[in-house]
């Protein structure tokens, strides 16, 4: 291995050598990382990342060995112990009033103690993830089966699936990180964002989805710009089945790889395009053996309030190809729209979104960013070779948003519903490191490090805040407030 960085200068059949060795400061930043995701699985309290509740259940049912689910009448789910679900249907539920809560250790406690009161079983009804591949919900139910075998009630054997759900996502953010032939600062400022941390460190699917996103871009450019190894085109091609398996719509992010404007015939070319078809492939597969069938489910619509259905992909699709430009003009305004909730949801929205952090966080969020872009990628690319990265990206972005008007949002809705900021976490490295400079700009590694642990520490202080000392209100929108100087330097419950 060459220690030194390398340039790579776009001749037909240059090879990036490997990336320059890690410095302190990245050290320090991955550690950061570590651990605010173990500070958040943790401190969080039960259920209060975004549809934890049903991730739970999903991760539960495989732990019983449920990999199918089934319906019963409108309800979507499986038969599970009735003690575990009441920990988030009796202890900590979530469908409360909009009134200010917060919690206390004796809550978890008490909720320890009552499991044997609880014999029996009921159904379980998780619609909204009742679709998603098993593949996603592994390090979930391995660690509350590890909790149970070690005779924990239920409460802790959550907290259980949660560690080892972290210490997965974190696993393959490391291993991505690792393989990054260039661009490693771009990665490390994406993962620093206190979203990262907070999705990382909870029940949710996103430590994985994340984690492959990541690692599967890592591959692709790795593959793509310093040829292939028995060991790497393995890695490849399972990769991409996994990454198509945690959302079909991640899979074109492989595409990075493809060098431009070079020879595309090549083998490192076909290994590549050989993966992410790999992929498509098990996405079908998933799909047919589960029975291929939608699951419907109700949503507040955030245009009128209104408890609605989701629509059937057919139905919706029928819609689009009838009037693709009307569907444009809804993708147009939906995301001109919703941007700058996408922005607060990328640094960091907690809860079920409805925590922000100080305002001045999210300035110094994109410092932090930006600071991580001047870092450099560490190799010179041409515009063509960055213009194609920022289009991989793009594509993906669409292919999101699509998915969601075709199976998230009402039938002909002239919006699109249920998008948020995280579902973009996987794209950002790839933006970011199609922006970055050839090299580092002076001084820009000590603002990146100052600016990134400033910002943890401030998410970390408003969670424990929010959720264990002051407390908070669930509620959609933007809390009410009255001085600009309390929200800007406090959390928004304090507002």
């Amino acid at each position: 291995m060459r220690n030194e960085r390398s340039r790579f200068t776009g001749a037909a059949n240059g090879d990036m050598l490997f990336a320059g060795p890690w410095t302190p400061i990245e050290r320090l930043l991955l550690a950061a990382v570590c651990v605010a995701t173990l500070f958040f699985a943790i401190v969080t309290p039960p259920f209060q990342a975004p549809d934890e509740n049903q991730h739970y259940m999903k991760a539960l049912a495989l732990a019983q060995g449920h990999v199918l689910t089934e319906q019963r009448g409108e309800a979507i789910g499986v038969e599970l112990p009735r003690a575990a679900l009441a920990i988030h249907g009796v202890d900590f539920p979530t469908d409360v009033p909009p009134i200010l809560r917060s919690f206390d250790r004796a809550q978890i406690a008490r909720s320890a103690a009552v499991d044997a009161g609880r014999p029996g079983t009921a159904f379980a009804d998780f619609p909204n993830v009742a679709s998603y591949a098993p593949s996603l919900y592994a390090p979930g139910a391995v660690g509350l089966t590890l909790g149970r075998m070690l005779g924990l009630p239920w409460i802790d054997a959550f907290y259980v699936g949660r560690l080892v759900n972290a210490l997965i996502g974190l696993a393959l953010l490391i291993a991505a990180l690792r393989l990054l032939p260039f661009g490693r600062n771009a990665l490390l400022a994406t993962a620093l964002l206190p979203t990262f941390a907070y999705q990382t460190g909870s029940l949710s699917p996103d430590a994985v989805i994340n984690g492959l996103g990541f690692l599967g871009l890592a591959l692709a450019l790795r593959t793509g710009f310093m040829g292939a190894t028995p060991a790497r085109s393995m890695a490849l091609l399972v990769t991409g089945p996994l990454l198509a398996l945690c959302k079909g719509v991640y899979l074109p992010i492989m595409a990075a790889g493809l060098r431009w404007p070079q020879d595309r015939r090549n083998l490192r070319t076909g290994l590549i395009l050989g993966a992410m078809g790999l992929g498509a492939i098990a996405f079908i597969g998933w799909m047919h053996y589960s029975g291929g069938s939608q699951a419907l489910y109700h949503i507040q619509s955030r245009k009128t309030g209104e408890t609605m259905m989701t629509a059937p992909l057919r139905d919706q699709l029928a819609i689009l190809l009838h009037d693709p430009m009307g569907y444009v003009r809804i993708l147009v305004g939906s995301v001109v729209e919703r941007a700058p909730v996408y922005a607060l949801q990328i640094v960091g929205r907690f809860g079920w979104n409805a925590i922000l952090l100080p305002l001045v966080a999210y300035p110094l969020a994109l410092l932090m960013l930006g600071a991580g872009v001047a870092n450099g990628s560490g190799a010179r690319f041409g515009i063509g070779q960055r213009l194609w990265w920022l289009a991989v990206a793009a594509g993906v972005a669409l292919l999101i948003e699509t998915a969601m008007y075709l199976t998230g949002t009402p039938l002909g809705a002239d919006y699109i519903q249920g998008t948020q900021g995280r579902y973009f976490l996987p794209l950002l490295p790839l933006v970011l490191i199609a922006l970055s400079p050839d090299s580092a700009v002076r001084g820009a590694q000590r603002i990146f490090a100052v600016t990134a642990i400033m910002l943890l520490l401030i998410a970390a202080a408003t969670v424990f805040d929010s959720f264990w000392v002051h407390g908070f209100i669930t509620s959609d929108g933007m809390p009410p407030h009255s001085s600009m100087g309390r929200a800007l330097l406090l959390p928004s419950p304090r507002w």
